[in-house]
């Protein structure tokens, strides 16, 4: 089962992946993924074995961005790999059928391909624009998104979709009106002073649909 609210670990000024992995899942978070940019296979290992030691505490599921052989290493729950990263089916050839593998896409014809390679769930954006990301894809809105979901819909294709991009707690309603599965956070939880309540109310709204 994908879970509706995705926490995309961050390193900040004033914490570590870990830290904010700890902080996450103490709020309630059930979902982590590890996502660590421009640093090599092994230096990302150590942090995915710390990830994986602190979700297991919290029964929270993993997933390891862009580094397949490593959630298959640590027993990560699955993986996700960006658009200008490896194939879901290459991600899936390494990980086998079980694990969880998820792509992220910015048009429906993206979603249709990672579907045909065995994709678990699409993470589908930006919503708007973010500092997060480098080399940002064009922003959906929420035109966007309505329109993947009736081409997805058209094409019979059933696929968990997670929006992802500069998502605020005011704009989930309208988006899961659009047909989306849940929502992925960064910056709104790891910056988030009441975490446990933002988290809490985030989930309430999510599971309203």
């Amino acid at each position: 089962m994908i879970n509706r609210l995705h926490y995309i670990s961050q390193q900040t000024g004033t914490g570590t992946h870990t830290d904010h992995i700890r902080a996450a899942c103490d709020a309630g978070c059930q979902w982590i993924q590890l996502r660590v940019k421009h640093q090599s296979e092994q230096d990302v290992l150590p942090m995915a074995a710390a990830a994986r030691k602190i979700t297991d505490y919290y029964k929270a599921a993993l997933i390891i961005n862009d580094f397949p052989r490593i959630a298959v290493s640590v027993g990560a729950d699955g993986v996700h790999v960006g658009k200008n990263d490896m194939t879901v089916a290459a991600a899936r050839a390494i990980t086998g059928p079980d694990m969880i593998v998820g792509g992220t896409a910015n048009t429906a014809a993206d979603i249709f391909q990672h579907a045909a390679d065995g994709a678990s769930y699409v993470g589908v954006g930006p919503f708007r624009f973010t500092t997060t990301k480098e080399n940002l894809s064009p922003i959906l809105g929420l035109e966007g998104y309505k329109a993947i979901i009736q081409a997805l819909q058209e094409k019979r294709i059933a696929i968990p979709v997670i929006a992802i991009g500069g998502i605020l707690a005011e704009d989930i309603d309208a988006l899961m009106q659009t047909g989306i599965h849940g929502i992925a956070a960064s910056g709104m939880i790891t910056h988030a002073t009441e975490k446990g309540v933002l988290v809490q109310h985030l989930y309430k709204q999510l599971n309203a649909y």
